[in-house]
Parts: C-alpha cells; sequence; structure tokens
C-alpha cells in the first residue's frame, strides 16, 4: 500500500506541489515572524550592552508617571547634582562618579530647513563629558565649551547635511536657540552612532537648562567601580547610600530593562505579523481541500480497485494522509527556508529606517522551526482528513463505472453552514457589544473565523444560480457559454475556490469600511464642532508630537482680523492615581467658542491655577463631581492637587481632563502642540494666514492650514495603516489565486476527453482558452462579489458597535469594492493563462482515447 500511495503521490508531484506552496507562504510568515523578532531582540540587546559597556553603576530617578515603550514617550525624574557629591562622599568603591543628561527631544533643523526626523529611535540632548574608549571625536573635532556650541554624532551630521563650523538652530523644551557646530564624533569601530539614535551634546549647563528644564540636575548618575570591587557589590553600597528614592542597577541590568521594553513593543508586532500568517493558511486550507477533494474524485475507480482487491478503509485514509503529510513536510521546509530570508530582509529595512540599526547576526529561534513545521503538517493534515474519510467511503463496485462520484446533496452542509454562521454571528455581537469579558477580542477573532468557515458551508447553495448569472455576461458566444456551464457544473468545488478568494477581499473590504467609515465619522463632527479658520498642527513621524513657541499664540492675537486664539498642550498624567491623558488650554474660553463644549455642571467658562475641568464621561467613571479634590501628577514636578471647577459634555474633539495652562510647564512637552484661530466676522483667511505662517518660522515642525486641510491631514493618517493591511492581505490574494489556477488545472485534467471531443468537432485553440478564461474570470468575480459582501457585513457590524466612542456614520467605499471586483476578474484571466494553454494543446486523438 505504501509503495502504491508513493507512486500516487509522485504521478501528482506538480498538483500537490502547487497547493502545497499555498502553506508554503503560511508558513514564511510564520517562521519570518520569528526570525525577525529574534534578530531585532537580540540586535537591541547588543545596542544597549554596548551603550551601558563602560557603565558599572546607573542612578536614575524614579519617573513621575510610568509607561510602556508602546503607550509613549516616559519623562525621567532628574537626578540633583548633589547625588553625585553623596556618591563620592559615602561609597569607597567608586572610582569614578559622573553626571549625565541624557533626555529624548533634541532636534536639529537641518540644512533644508526641516528637522531631522526619527522613526523610532530617539534624538538625545547631551552634557559632554568627554571622550572614552566608546566615543571618539572625528578628526577636526574640539568639544563644546561655550553656551552656543554643540557637537553631533557623525549619522545625524549626516542625515542634516552639515558639518563642523556650521551655525545649526535646535530644537528642545525651549524654542528654537542657534548653535555652533564644534565637534562630530563617532563610536569605536568606525560606527556614526549607536542604535541608529541622533544626538545633540551641549555644554552641562545648557543640557540641563534645555533637555531638563532645571538647572544643577542629571538624567542619570553613572558610577565606575574601583579595582576589585563588583558591579553587584558597587550597586547594593550606592543604594544603601541614596536611600529608596532612587532606582540604582547595575549596567547590565540597565541594558537589559531597556532592551526588554523595546521587545514588548515588538512582540505586539509580532502577533500583528502570526495573525496575517493565520489569514493566509486559513485561506491554504481552503486550497488544498480543494486539491485533495478533486484528486479524490478524479480516483475514484483506482482508490475502488484497491478496495476490490483487499484494500481496507482505514488504509485508504491512511494513503491520503500520507500524501498530506508528504506536501506538508516539504511545504515546512520550504516555508522555513522563505521566512528565514523574508525576516532577514524585513530586519534589514528595519534597520535601515531606524537610521542604521546595527543588526545582530540572523538567527533561526527554536519557535521558528517548531512553528513551521508544527504548523505546516496540521495545515495540510487537517484539510485532508475530509477528502479522505470521503475515499475510504468509495465501495468496491465504484471500479465498474466510467464516472466520477456524482455530486451529493447539498442539505447537510447547508445546515452545517447556517450553524456555523450562527456561531459566528453569536460571537461577534457578544465580543462587540464588551459581553465576553477579557476574552473580547478571542471571541472576535473566533466569530470571524466561524463565520468565514460558516459562509463557505453556505456558498455553494447560491454557486450555481450567482455562478449562472454572472456567466450571462460572457454567454455572447460558444467559448463564453461552454466556460459558464463549467462553472457551474460543480458547486461544491467552484464554492470553496471562490471561497478561497473571498477570505482576503473579505477582510480587506471589512478594514476599508471600518477606517473610512471612522474618517467621515472624525471630519463630519471637527466639520461641525470646530469654530475656528486656521490651525496650527504638524504631521507626528515618532513618539513626541511637532510643538512650537508659545510665543506665537501671543503675536497671533494681535494680527488684524484675529478674534481668539489658543494652544492646547497634552501629556500622560496619573489623576487620582489612574492613568490618563489630560490638556492644558491657553485659553480656557475657547472649549466652549472653538470646540462647542456644553456644560453639565459648574463653570467651564474660567479657570483657575488649582481649578479643573472634566468631561461628563471621565467624572462619571471617576465617581468625581464639581467641589471633589482630585491630586495629578504630571510627567514632572510634584504632585498637586486640584478642585474640580466645572464638568462639560464628553467629546470626540475636547480633552478627558482640562488643566489649568500653568500646568503646562510640568507636561512632558511644555509646548503647544495645536493651535487654533478663529477669526472676526468679515476676516479673511487668504489675509490671516501667510502672517500666521511668517510667526511660524522658527518653528519648522509645524505650519498653518485652514480647517477643511487640517481636518484631511489628520484623517490621512489612517491611510497609512490601510496600506499596511492591503499589503500583507495580498498575500491572502496571492494564495487564492493558486487555488484557482489548481482547481482549473485538475479540472482540465479531469475533462481531457471532454476538451478533445470539442476540439474534434470544430472548438479552436482560441476558442478553447476563452473558455477556460470565463470560468476562471466567473469563479474570482463570484468569490470578490462574497468577500465584498461579507466584508461589508463585518465592517458595518464593528462600525454599529463602536458607535458609542464616535463612529457614528457608516461609510461604504463604493470605489474600492468597484476596485476589488475588476481586480477579480483581472486575477481571474492571469490565472487561467497556465491551465488554458494547457487546454488548448491537448493532443485532440489523444485525448479522446483517453480513459
Amino acid at each position: 500500500m505504501f509503495r502504491a500511495t508513493w507512486k500516487s503521490l509522485l504521478a501528482r508531484k506538480v498538483r500537490l506541489l502547487l497547493s502545497g506552496l499555498a502553506v508554503v507562504l503560511g508558513v514564511m510568515f510564520v517562521s519570518g515572524a520569528f526570525v525577525l523578532t529574534d534578530t531585532l531582540g537580540r540586535s537591541f540587546d547588543a545596542v544597549f550592552a554596548d551603550g551601558y559597556s563602560h557603565i558599572d553603576v546607573i542612578v536614575s530617578g524614579k519617573p513621575k508617571v510610568e509607561l510602556s515603550e508602546a503607550e509613549g514617550e516616559q519623562v525621567p525624574t532628574p537626578v540633583p547634582a548633589s547625588v553625585v557629591d553623596q556618591v563620592k562622599a559615602k561609597v569607597p568603591g567608586a572610582a569614578e562618579v559622573t553626571g549625565l543628561v541624557n533626555a529624548d527631544g533634541a532636534r536639529l533643523i537641518g540644512s533644508n530647513g526641516k528637522v531631522v526626523t526619527s522613526f523610532g529611535p530617539p534624538q538625545l540632548g547631551e552634557n559632554w563629558v568627554g571622550e572614552d574608549d566608546l566615543l571618539e571625536l572625528r578628526d577636526g573635532s574640539r568639544e563644546p565649551r561655550a553656551d552656543d556650541e554643540i557637537v553631533v554624532n557623525q549619522a545625524l551630521a549626516d542625515a542634516a547635511k552639515v558639518k563642523v563650523g556650521d551655525r545649526v538652530g535646535v530644537l528642545t523644551l525651549e524654542p528654537k536657540k542657534e548653535f555652533t557646530i564644534v565637534g562630530v564624533f563617532g563610536y569605536s569601530g568606525g560606527r556614526d552612532s549607536i542604535g541608529g539614535v541622533n544626538e545633540v551634546v551641549f555644554t552641562t549647563p545648557v543640557a540641563q537648562r534645555l533637555m531638563l528644564g532645571k538647572p544643577d540636575t542629571f538624567t542619570n548618575v553613572s558610577v565606575k567601580a574601583a579595582d576589585g570591587v563588583s558591579a553587584e557589590r558597587l550597586r547594593d553600597d550606592v543604594s544603601a547610600a541614596l536611600g529608596a528614592g532612587y532606582e540604582v542597577k547595575t549596567g547590565e541590568q540597565a541594558a537589559a530593562d531597556q532592551a526588554a521594553s523595546l521587545k514588548e513593543a515588538l512582540s505586539f508586532f509580532n502577533k500583528i505579523l502570526l495573525g496575517f500568517a493565520a489569514v493566509a493558511l486559513l485561506v491554504g486550507t481552503f486550497l488544498i481541500l480543494n486539491t485533495f477533494s478533486i484528486i479524490v474524485a478524479q480516483r475514484t475507480r483506482e482508490l475502488a480497485l484497491m478496495r476490490a482487491i483487499g484494500a481496507s478503509g482505514r488504509q485508504i485514509i491512511g494513503s491520503v494522509v500520507l500524501e498530506a503529510i508528504v506536501v506538508g513536510l516539504i511545504a515546512s521546509v520550504l516555508g522555513l527556508a522563505a521566512g528565514i530570508g523574508v525576516g532577514a530582509l524585513l530586519a534589514y529595512l528595519f534597520g535601515k529606517l531606524a537610521g542604521g540599526l546595527s543588526l545582530a547576526g540572523l538567527g533561526v529561534p527554536p519557535a521558528a522551526v517548531i512553528g513551521a513545521f508544527g504548523v505546516g503538517l496540521v495545515i495540510t493534515v487537517v484539510a485532508a482528513l475530509l477528502p479522505a474519510l470521503r475515499a475510504s467511503r468509495i465501495p468496491p463496485i465504484a471500479a465498474m463505472q466510467d464516472v466520477a462520484t456524482p455530486d451529493r446533496p447539498l442539505t447537510k452542509v447547508t445546515v452545517a453552514g447556517g450553524i456555523v454562521t450562527a456561531i459566528g454571528a453569536t460571537l461577534l455581537f457578544l465580543g462587540l457589544n464588551g459581553h465576553a469579558g477579557d476574552s473580547t477580542l478571542a471571541t472576535i477573532l473566533g466569530g470571524v473565523l466561524f463565520a468565514f468557515i460558516g459562509v463557505a458551508l453556505l456558498t455553494p447553495l447560491i454557486s450555481r444560480p450567482v455562478v449562472g448569472l454572472l456567466g450571462a455576461l460572457f454567454a455572447w458566444s460558444v467559448p463564453g457559454k461552454l466556460g459558464r456551464l463549467n462553472s457551474g457544473r460543480n458547486p461544491r468545488r467552484t464554492a470553496i475556490t471562490a471561497a478561497a478568494l473571498m477570505v482576503g477581499i473579505a477582510l480587506v473590504t471589512g478594514v476599508t469600511v471600518i477606517l473610512d467609515s471612522a474618517k467621515g465619522s472624525i471630519s463630519k463632527v471637527a466639520a461641525d464642532t470646530i469654530k475656528a479658520e486656521l490651525v496650527i498642527s504638524g504631521a507626528q513621524s515618532g513618539p513626541r508630537p511637532p510643538s512650537f513657541d508659545p510665543t506665537v499664540l501671543e503675536k497671533a492675537a494681535a494680527i488684524p482680523g484675529v478674534q481668539l486664539v489658543d494652544g492646547e498642550y497634552g501629556d500622560m498624567a496619573t489623576v487620582n492615581g489612574t492613568r490618563t491623558w489630560v490638556g492644558a488650554s491657553s485659553n480656557v474660553a475657547a472649549l466652549q467658542r472653538i470646540f462647542g463644549a456644553k456644560t453639565t455642571a459648574g463653570d467651564i467658562s474660567r479657570l483657575g491655577p488649582d481649578q479643573m475641568l472634566f468631561s461628563s464621561d471621565t467624572a462619571k467613571s471617576r465617581n468625581v463631581s464639581v467641589g471633589s479634590q482630585v491630586t495629578v501628577q504630571l510627567s514632572r514636578g510634584e504632585a498637586r492637587t486640584y478642585t474640580v471647577s466645572g464638568i462639560y459634555e464628553s467629546s470626540q474633539l475636547t480633552n478627558p481632563v482640562v488643566l489649568p495652562p500653568q500646568a503646562a510647564t510640568d507636561f512632558a512637552i511644555p509646548q503647544p502642540i495645536q493651535g487654533f484661530v478663529q477669526l472676526a466676522p468679515g476676516a479673511r483667511v487668504a489675509d490671516v494666514q501667510p502672517r500666521v505662517e511668517t510667526l511660524l518660522a522658527d518653528s519648522p515642525e509645524v505650519s498653518v492650514a485652514d480647517r477643511d486641510a487640517f481636518i484631511k491631514q489628520q484623517t490621512s493618517q489612517l491611510d497609512t495603516p490601510l496600506r499596511m493591511i492591503q499589503i500583507l492581505l495580498a498575500l491572502a490574494i496571492v494564495i487564492a489565486v493558486l487555488g484557482i489556477i489548481n482547481t482549473l488545472a485538475l479540472s482540465v485534467l479531469e475533462r481531457t476527453r471532454e476538451l478533445g471531443l470539442l476540439r474534434a468537432i470544430g472548438l479552436r485553440r482560441a476558442q478553447t482558452m476563452r473558455m477556460i478564461t470565463v470560468e476562471a474570470v466567473v469563479i474570482s468575480i463570484f468569490g470578490a462579489l462574497l468577500g465584498v459582501a461579507v466584508g461589508t457585513g463585518l465592517g458595518a457590524a464593528v462600525v454599529r458597535a463602536l458607535k458609542d466612542e464616535g463612529i457614528t456614520d457608516l461609510v461604504l467605499p463604493w470605489g474600492q469594492m468597484g476596485v476589488f471586483l475588476a481586480l477579480a476578474a483581472i486575477i481571474g484571466v492571469i490565472a487561467a493563462v497556465l491551465p488554458a494553454v494547457r487546454a488548448a494543446r491537448i493532443n485532440v486523438l489523444g485525448a479522446i482515447a483517453h480513459e
């Protein structure tokens, strides 16, 4: 039996490997995700280990507001300069104690007048502490000595296209300041940066003022151990000398903690890639199921002969499953190899995007290997089980028949599809309406999976009438009529092939509906709410939002035709112990006059230095009311107690908590991140906008735009994730194309004699190719229609569930839906090329004699 199975496998190797290619692509995603995160994780380990290699112990202040890497930028709490003297006096094992300023937010303005941006790595502002084994000044450079002198690392100098002697602007906690570059430095081994970080180094007093906002303070204190003193012992001695108010770690601990924080963000990215891999594998399951079903149907007589000469049903199942295992093993090996390559490529691109991150050597973690073989084998075997069971039930008498297995009634599969779809709808209802507790995400994903499987099971019921209707568009010629009949002759086969394409298009359509609805809702609310003709803002490209000089607000208010100007500040704070986004307005009156806020309690028109405002939803969830005393800890400074003086109706465009403008000095970014300019009646935007632009000459991160342009700019930020999702889901569509090719190729083989007879009675080669093409196009459009319908339904359900979150308008992307259908037709044409050419080249006499 084994030899018979092996010969059967070799006879059908091309068809089986074509279906295995779907598994290859899915496994590639799985293994590639693990290879990527492992490579980047080890790269970050190396970067931080290198950065802390010359530090034995480091002392830091405990952050006022703790944030993870994914939540945003954590502001370091300054360490008093007196700590340096304390350690020197009380810790005999400390050979060298150095105060360090090392904070994110030093943005250099390049030779083109634009701020050098960073997509990930921080832009550090530091104090000069001299050269060491790690840092070295390049030729023609010296250390900064005067308050208007800086040195920069080579990577930043190259990105900004500046050199020693150039006068440049730098943005920090304070507005733009001018400096002269007196030096460029690099790192041992000829490196221009560590981890793609941009560094601007000032004199110590200037760094303290611009990066920390306080003189005589440091971000950290570095301690070097005396000979014979271990880092662990030195850490314990320093900690005992300073008390519990500081975090004291060895250099190795600090490096590991920094790397772990970034790895947490990487793990989220890994889960996203694995999610797309799951989609690809789901589509691949349809393809393999269809392939084995067709092969079993074609081998009915062969399998019946085996049964007639004594093969048991169990042996028949083992035969089909063995074929699946072989396909799964080959696909797993190829997928793992492809995944290693893809992971390496993505890591390389990430390193380039991150400003030149030095990558660790490529490694293949055990999870990549286990995931590749586990997923590859499980998917192929599970997909082959149903065809295997069907094969085992073929009676020996079928060996005497000349026809394949007839179509079975659709009753059972339809009932099963209805039940599975109902389960999916129930899970989606529970998940989207918040009735799943801590399992909300898992419930929603399960609902989507059941919905897809349920629709796939129901598809054969509608396959024949819908395919017949679509085929009517091409029935104006003989090849078109034949293609229409062929695409509808086997509803199950057509349904499974179309379902594979449905999954990818449904997900793309669903995501498009959700994001377009979000854009439409935000645009509508913003247009109806914002009563400012001009808005000052910038596009955020890193962890820090763009900001501008607060004096711009005062100057803009003095421009003729300007009625009201407001600057908006924002920060993550703890409010009564709970992390909350808080805002501050330079002009509290803007809350009502620009954003249309409605008072629900107290007075929101004014705000004293010790008062604060709450949105109604936040006030309810925090159980506060007018007169309540609330403790707020901002990113800087000490905790303060405020009195709630007013509550306003919650809105998408208002902050949950509003503090007085004086509080903004302790924000992580003590500068406005947006500005709103309301014009007096009769004033023209064209007259005022150029004058505001002039005021922003020293704030190159931002610009001024009219309200409509601002709304478009904000909503366009949703286009980037949409494009990324569409690109990643394109893989599922590629697998679906393979499914169509495979189905048609097997169908052509199955109909060899029929094709020979058609050619014999006058069907030309070109007409044969058109017949196969019509069949492919009809199946593709059918799958696309299913995908658009299912995706629209899923998207509409999500939008409905997010109504309370502000997504109130359902926007259907009719244009993109039309594009999907047009692409489906093109996909059908492409998928038909190889099967159509093969059908056209059939030897007529040999085909007629084919058994």
